[in-house]
């Protein structure tokens, strides 16, 4: 029997280019690079360009103290601010939870008071990095204006569990302390 001679196959393109990748292509078709990712190859004319940042980067001078306080003051504000945004979704998460005892409302009101609540509590350390010597009045307005919008989340969670029923608002919620009425007088009836 004679063997059916098999012409070698090449392999696929992808196989050979595994071992041995593509070599780069130049840069210098045309097309510039996108901003904030520079070539590879710097060319002459983009290191001057770099020399010519480096230089005014030098040149800007060191911001004053007043322009720090009034910097950290911003910040300051809006870590401040930050709770007042969250509250339209936390409201509309809490309507869309519905009023029944279910494992995700009562998770929910378990957040709405969680996330407050540790808010408060963690005042000082949230603003620490804004407080200098020089703002210290000014950084207190802002805190009390923080524990202001970390209440009006409390508020929220406290609305939710009385729209839940579980905040004892009505006559029924305290039967187990009224006292039984003395009567004034008897009816017999008639026979």
């Amino acid at each position: 029997m004679s063997e059916l001679a098999v012409p070698p196959t090449t392999p696929p393109r992808w196989v050979v280019e595994l071992s041995n990748p593509p070599a780069q292509r130049s840069k210098n078709n045309g097309i510039l690079d996108p901003p904030g990712f520079p070539s590879s190859q710097l060319a002459p004319s983009s290191k001057k360009k770099d020399a010519g940042k480096d230089s005014k980067a030098a040149l800007r001078k060191a911001p004053t103290p007043e322009e720090m306080d009034t910097l950290k003051l911003k910040k300051a504000w809006e870590v401040a601010l930050a709770p007042l945004k969250g509250i339209p979704m936390t409201a509309i998460m809490m309507y869309m939870s519905g009023n029944s005892l279910q494992i995700f409302s009562i998770m929910m009101v378990f957040m709405a008071f969680k996330n407050p609540i540790m808010g408060i509590i963690g005042t000082g350390v949230a603003f620490e990095r804004f407080e200098t010597e020089t703002n210290r009045g000014k950084i207190i307005q802002v805190k009390v204006a923080y524990i202001a919008m970390q209440l009006v989340a409390l508020a929220m969670g406290i609305w939710k569990i009385n729209s839940m029923g579980l905040l004892p608002t009505t006559r029924s919620d305290w039967l187990a302390w009224e006292v039984q009425r003395e009567p004034l007088e008897h009816a017999v009836s008639g026979l």
